[in-house]
């Protein structure tokens, strides 16, 4: 008895050669496994620095990769009375992705209500710059975290209702940075101590 074997057909996925100059993403052998969107939000970040007197300050890290970020937001109001983000700014330790993302959300919240701003997630973020290393997406997550709490900050130091959603977000933050900052107390201690230098 004879068995008849049948080849199945399968596309053929195009290897990612840097160096073919001609990458839909924008990599180069320069760049690595980054797109040429986070190359240059990287080294040319956008609203780097920090806000005289803020209105919102946001402070998230990951202990496990070493990035932290500050997120600092200046509130206004547009021409239909609505709060928004009027100026952004950030400080981050980290690696590229850590910092292309703080400097990408900082564009995208520019100028958006603070529902708007509230409603940045990950997704917007990693789209925004074209995609990233799957082991690099945490770092889209802290950068919604960083401004989910300067925003909470905000609401807080005006004390005003906090929306539902941002209270959630907050809770979670807060649960995942106590439990990180009982842990590594001395480090968390010198991270303060460097920021304020």
């Amino acid at each position: 008895m004879t068995k008849k074997i049948t080849k199945k057909t399968t596309k053929s996925r195009a290897v990612c050669e840097p160096k073919c100059g001609v990458c839909p993403k924008g990599r180069t052998a320069a760049s690595g496994p980054y797109t040429a969107d986070v190359m240059e939000h990287f080294s040319r970040p956008h609203n780097y620095g920090k806000i005289k007197n803020p209105d919102g300050v946001g402070k998230v890290g990951n202990l496990v990769c070493g990035d932290v970020m500050w997120l600092y937001i200046k509130v206004g109001k547009n021409k239909a009375g609505k709060e928004i983000i009027k100026d952004i700014k950030f400080e981050t330790f980290g690696c590229v992705a850590a910092i292309a993302t703080s400097s990408a959300i900082t564009d995208l919240a520019k100028e958006k209500t603070l529902e708007e701003a509230i409603a940045i997630d990950k997704q917007e973020i990693v789209q925004t710059l074209g995609g990233l290393p799957p082991i690099k997406l945490h770092c889209s997550v802290l950068a919604a975290d960083a401004l989910a709490e300067a925003i909470f900050d905000y609401y807080a130091k005006q004390n005003r209702a906090i929306p539902k959603e941002l209270e959630e977000k907050h809770h979670r933050i807060k649960k995942e940075k106590d439990i990180v900052e009982e842990k590594y107390k001395d480090w968390t201690q010198k991270e303060e101590e460097i920021h304020n230098q």
